[in-house]
């Protein structure tokens, strides 16, 4: 059978780790979007400089090479949600950091008012609290595709589940104070 092969990073490290700029920035992105370690935030930027590369590398074919590997490209992206159905490569190539983390689930679990702090939503989700489909999802990594977010909500076998519990009353007054206050 032979021995498994070697797993390989799936990220690229910075070329200067140390530069202050680098560091701050880094640093600022962990913060805002709840990242564990900056390992999650080089496999999201190694991730967006493969999708940018592959557009890049279309946008130097022939028109006719060029049209039905874009409109395949262009339509996976729509499906992760990252750009719109009938994007050019050009909107490709503007995509950020920021576009591919606010598509992880601990993101969209906070931004949906479903906890407190992105903190909580990570935690939510790596205690089985959360499914997609009705299926567990334990990985706050998780890029929720267009599909997926309709389905995003709380885990059957989960103590959430129930919108009588304390917690979730506690998140229905929050957000009823919340919209009071943007009425004002």
């Amino acid at each position: 059978m032979g021995d498994p092969k070697k797993k390989h990073k799936t990220y690229t490290t910075p070329k200067r780790p140390y530069d202050p700029d680098t560091l701050l920035d880094e640093l600022r992105l962990i913060g805002m979007y709840g990242l564990r370690n900056k390992r999650e935030l080089w496999k999201a930027r190694t991730e967006l400089s493969t999708i940018r590369r592959r557009a890049r590398e279309l946008l130097s074919l022939s028109p006719e090479e060029r049209s039905g590997r874009q409109r395949a490209m262009t339509t996976k992206l729509f499906k992760m949600g990252l750009v719109w159905e009938d994007a050019s490569l050009e909107e490709v190539l503007t995509l950020t950091i920021e576009d591919l983390l606010e598509r992880r689930l601990q993101t969209m679990v906070w931004r949906r008012d479903m906890s407190h702090s992105l903190f909580q939503a990570r935690q939510m989700i790596t205690h089985g609290h959360v499914s997609i489909y009705g299926q567990k999802v334990r990985a706050p990594s998780y890029h929720v595709h267009i599909e997926d977010e309709s389905t995003l909500d709380y885990s059957r076998n989960s103590p959430l589940a129930n919108p009588e519990h304390p917690f979730r009353k506690e998140m229905a007054i929050e957000m009823a104070i919340g919209g009071e206050e943007e009425n004002e």
